[in-house]
């Protein structure tokens, strides 16, 4: 008789154990160091000032004084935070992030046409925990998961899907910036779904004024346009182009010598993703050049990063993709001096610590037009290929 092999129970217990871990350990860190979840207070007093008819845009909140920014849509939604205890809040918000987490990866391995087995997809979810876009945001309380699942379930919804567009507008009536997609969808010729998403968004808006009018206005004529209440654009928590020429011109307003980078990059962002042959680079250059041309990008911001590891691992580049984590996960911004002033202090070889995330962005667009030359290229040499062949068969 043969002998039946048992085989040990412990790899297929590995991978959520290691989940479970990484989640402990961040619970355990945001006890010990008291975590204050300050931009999940932000949305907090949002939604009471909205329920009660408060000065939704004259209100700071926290010791580091931190306005509303989002439009009065987002508002509305965060009313519900209000009645709930803020203990069990914050706990049901690292609750909700930790599964939203398992959806972006799940979502980025659809974008490269995968799908992962369970043991994989807690692996991946306990390691892209300690990225540190996506460790900010777990700190912060922060939507930055949330917009980016909406965004990429809607683009990845099968072609012709009822309402598709739908979502995209939502999450930009949350959150402007993801309306960059509408016009990603329109160049690429899904002009419907770029219809449906700015229904969507306009009827955001649209809500927001009749729900809340004085703050609508507010938003929309003046606080869209204010970035400084964001914060200041030349700390090192602002990993935008504009961010990188502040610090690396020792000028906290650059001016000129942002804006017109900014448009060139934004220009040659948009022209790439609209020209790219696969969908996977088209949404990963317009979320990067996004992120680059936004005045303020905040680390927590980059969560994009977890799409451009999967796909760099699905391409085979798992070299890249190595170095690209390394990149998202070493904080090198947190290492260099930044109290006070000193972000326009630092010395040029400080500078790429500094600015890790925008110059990582700033090298995608010449990786992929790279790519397309050699395609074209590799397309021109296969035509002439075939009519040289063909040349030849019709003189036989």
């Amino acid at each position: 008789m043969r002998k039946r092999t048992v085989t040990p129970p412990f790899p297929a217990l590995f991978p959520p154990l290691l989940l479970t871990v990484s989640l402990c350990s961040f619970a355990a860190l945001c006890v010990l160091h008291r975590a204050p979840m300050a931009d999940l207070l932000v949305y907090r007093a949002e939604g009471a000032a909205a329920l009660r008819g408060g000065d939704l845009y004259g209100l700071t909140v926290t010791r580091w004084r931190l306005p509303a920014t989002y439009p009065p849509f987002a508002a509305l939604l965060f009313v519900p935070a209000g009645w709930v205890p803020l203990p069990a809040l914050k706990a049901a918000v690292l609750a909700g992030d930790a599964l939203l987490l398992a959806g972006l990866v799940a979502l980025s391995a659809r974008l490269v046409a995968r799908r992962l087995p369970p043991p994989l997809l807690c692996t991946a979810t306990a390691l892209a925990l300690w990225l540190e876009p996506v460790f900010q945001t777990f700190l912060f309380g922060q939507v930055n998961l949330a917009v980016t699942c909406l965004v990429l379930w809607d683009l990845l919804r099968p072609p012709g899907a009822r309402a598709k567009g739908l979502v995209l507008g939502l999450a930009a009536g949350v959150k402007v910036t993801p309306a960059v997609f509408v016009l990603l969808l329109f160049l690429r010729g899904r002009k419907r779904e770029a219809a449906t998403a700015l229904t969507g968004f306009a009827a955001t808006a649209l809500l927001g004024f009749l729900l809340l009018p004085a703050a609508s206005t507010d938003f929309w004529t003046r606080r869209l346009y204010e970035t400084g209440r964001v914060g200041k654009a030349w700390i090192v928590d602002n990993q935008s182009l504009q961010g990188l020429i502040a610090r690396a011109l020792h000028d906290p307003v650059p001016g000129p010598a942002w804006v017109l980078p900014a448009t060139a990059v934004a220009v040659a962002g948009v022209g790439l993703a609209a020209r790219a042959r696969r969908d996977s680079h088209a949404v990963l250059l317009t979320a990067f050049t996004a992120l680059l041309v936004c005045p303020i990008s905040w680390s927590h911001h980059w969560v994009w990063c977890v799409p451009l590891l999967a796909v760099l691992l699905a391409e085979g580049r798992v070299r890249t993709a190595a170095l690209v984590g390394l990149v998202f996960t070493a904080r090198t911004m947190w290492l260099v001096p930044h109290a006070g002033a000193q972000d326009l202090q630092l010395a040029w070889w400080q500078q790429p610590f500094a600015s890790p995330y925008a110059i990582l962005a700033l090298l995608l667009p010449v990786a992929c037009g790279t790519m397309i030359s050699r395609q074209n290229h590799s397309n021109e040499q296969t035509g002439k290929t075939t009519c040289s062949r063909s040349f030849r068969s019709a003189r036989r």
